[in-house]
């Protein structure tokens, strides 16, 4: 995620990172090159490509502006709510470390040891989904927490996260049957971690259930066909302006669409995605900081303005 203040109006004119301009520049430039074959044709031989009136295109342009609107919309509904479900994950994660002070002032050193391996096994957990929903990601900062029993069953799970919340759960009912915790306090426990369970859920949804690919496949080829179709309906106002407008169009609906495919990713590796792991991170500090630690890693902070 870019992470930067507020540019001056000067510099808005100059930033590369996270303008999508690198990607869609090839698009730029071919609907921009289209377009001045067709005003040099029009200058050097009238006849001989046709002239299209520019109502249609004006027409279609708001219809595709509409459309873009509607799709980013849907992109952006599904980038906030994965935001707000790891925000319910550091709410989740912090009350469970403080509803596990109970270990300590009621099973003293033996509850302490209790309470240091259940949020060991939460850092595990919220460190798992990284490399879970984030495609391709190579981080590893699990099994560093975790038994060679339960590396083991994490290794050869199909749901990683999964095996790890089960592993939260035995350590819960195994402290309830040794009398550490009481009924009150293990359903508070337990509701806490269905919480946790419920966000990683949520987020499996989001990473796994596209928006449907009709929407896409249909606004990219509109666009490329109204960019590509542009100057035949207003070469003869614009004249060799007409690239300059192409581009400034295809800039416009082609970056629009790309920051769409970008947001409908929040869990990716692009620019504009959330920054799961730099979140993952700060829940894991917060936690060992509950347990007492001191000397602990600083906050992540954006680099270059990236933040992930």
């Amino acid at each position: 995620m870019i992470v930067r203040p507020r540019p001056t109006l000067l510099r808005l004119f100059f930033i590369l990172r996270g303008s999508i301009i690198q990607q869609v520049f090839p698009q730029i430039l071919i609907t921009s090159v289209i377009s001045a074959l067709v005003v040099f044709a029009h200058t050097l031989r009238p006849g001989l490509l046709p002239v299209i009136s520019g109502a249609p295109f004006a027409l279609l342009g708001i219809a595709i502006s509409i459309f873009l609107g509607f799709r980013n919309n849907a992109c952006y509904d599904r980038w906030w709510e994965a935001r707000k479900q790891w925000g319910q994950l550091v709410f989740s994660a912090r009350h469970f470390a403080r509803q596990t002070l109970v270990l300590e002032a009621s099973a003293g050193r033996g509850g302490s040891d209790a309470r240091e391996r259940l949020l060991i096994l939460v850092i595990a957990f919220i460190q798992s989904l990284v490399p879970h929903l984030r495609t391709g990601s190579t981080r590893d900062k699990v099994e560093r927490l975790l038994s060679e029993d339960l590396k083991a069953r994490y290794r050869a799970s199909r749901a990683p996260p999964e095996a790890l919340s089960l592993a939260i759960g035995s350590e819960l009912a195994d402290l309830r049957a040794r009398g550490m915790l009481t009924d009150i306090s293990y359903q508070l426990l337990d509701r806490t971690l269905g919480d946790l369970m419920a966000a990683q859920t949520a987020c499996e949804r989001i990473r796994w259930t596209p928006v449907p690919f009709g929407y896409t496949l249909l606004l990219h080829r509109t666009a490329f066909l109204f960019c590509v179709l542009l100057p035949f309906g207003f070469d003869d106002v614009l004249g060799w302006f007409m690239p300059f407008a192409t581009a400034l169009v295809a800039y416009t609906f082609f970056g629009l669409d790309a920051l769409g495919d970008e947001l409908e990713e929040p869990f990716g590796n692009q620019q504009n995605a959330l920054p799961i792991g730099a979140l993952a991170d700060m829940i894991e500090i917060n936690l060992r900081e509950a347990m007492g630690e001191k000397d602990l890693d600083p906050l992540p902070v954006p680099v270059d303005y990236l933040l992930m």
